[in-house]
């Protein structure tokens, strides 16, 4: 990768995210790729690629679509008399991804939902939607997972314009450096958009090194409040299940959550994250310990 001022490649592809949200959402053509109403459907991926799979199947499913099952790639149970597994990565080279889809080549009908046009995966699932206008540089994965999700939505019959005006008016904003420098998150979501508090969290961790934790929000009550105090966040992602938010500001903590479409709200995360990991001297671009994709030995 050239050498570029820290964070540069992640600021410029999560600002882009409005414009690549707009060109899934008229790939008609890839939709129509996706599995149809009725089908019974497993959807793998592994890390970032994971989260957005429980949130399209959960979309999916809610949808009236057909019944919908999320797996990590690793620890899939594909036999199951699905109709179709689709498989979403970035890269198209992560090793669970593609050793899962050789080993059910020729038994179930296989689609990628895949960055890289040129990767192995392309050749190995029967049919592949391809959004290489959303891959990316950044090893901290932000525009090409949202992209994928407002394919899917899209395909599920969703009009996104108001996600997209939603994105647009975050990024005119900014946000408070007590969000910012925060000592500890908690990230919530209810439905689909559990799937995005996941996302969050693990995009807090890559990019910043921060304490995050992230939960379906009526299990946040259930234990996990504990860690809330002052100079921490509790972020809602969607509407909040009634009485968290006071509970929460009675901690002391933080309640973060604002009514604009949750998919908008994971951009503004996303900024916060590189604000974050910026003040602490990091290089989200590269962050520690980490590669744009996990190849593993044979």
């Amino acid at each position: 990768m050239p050498h570029t001022q820290p964070g540069t490649h992640m600021r410029d592809e999560l600002v882009s995210q409005p414009d690549t949200w707009a060109r899934a959402a008229d790939l008609r053509d890839e939709q129509r790729i996706l599995p149809g109403k009725g089908a019974r459907v497993a959807v793998v991926g592994c890390g970032t690629s994971w989260f957005m799979a429980q949130s399209y199947a959960a979309l999916r499913e809610s949808a009236g679509f057909g019944e919908t099952d999320a797996f990590a790639a690793s620890e899939s149970f594909v036999d199951r008399g699905y109709d179709a597994v689709v498989a979403l990565t970035r890269s198209g080279t992560t090793s669970e991804v593609l050793e899962l889809v050789e080993r059910i080549k020729g038994t179930l009908p296989t689609i990628g939902v895949i960055g890289d046009a040129a990767s192995p995966l392309v050749s190995l699932v029967d049919d592949a939607v391809l959004l290489p206008f959303a891959d990316e540089q950044s090893v901290v994965q932000t525009r090409f997972a949202t992209t994928a999700l407002a394919l899917f939505r899209a395909s599920l019959g969703e009009d996104l314009s108001a996600a997209i005006a939603d994105a647009r008016a975050v990024l005119a904003g900014s946000d408070d450096e007590a969000l910012i420098s925060a000592e500890q998150y908690t990230f919530l979501g209810r439905g689909w958009t559990v799937g995005l508090a996941h996302e969050a969290a693990l995009k807090m961790r890559e990019s910043s090194q921060s304490w995050t934790e992230s939960y379906p929000s009526m299990e946040y009550r259930h234990g996990p409040i504990a860690i809330a105090a002052p100079g921490r966040v509790t972020w809602q992602f969607g509407e909040a299940p009634d009485g968290l938010a006071a509970q929460v500001e009675a901690t002391g903590a933080r309640f973060e959550n604002r009514l604009i479409d949750p998919m908008a709200d994971l951009v503004r995360l996303h900024r916060v994250a590189l604000d974050r990991a910026l003040g602490r001297g990091l290089d989200p671009d590269q962050p520690r310990n980490l590669t744009r994709s996990v190849i593993l030995d044979a």
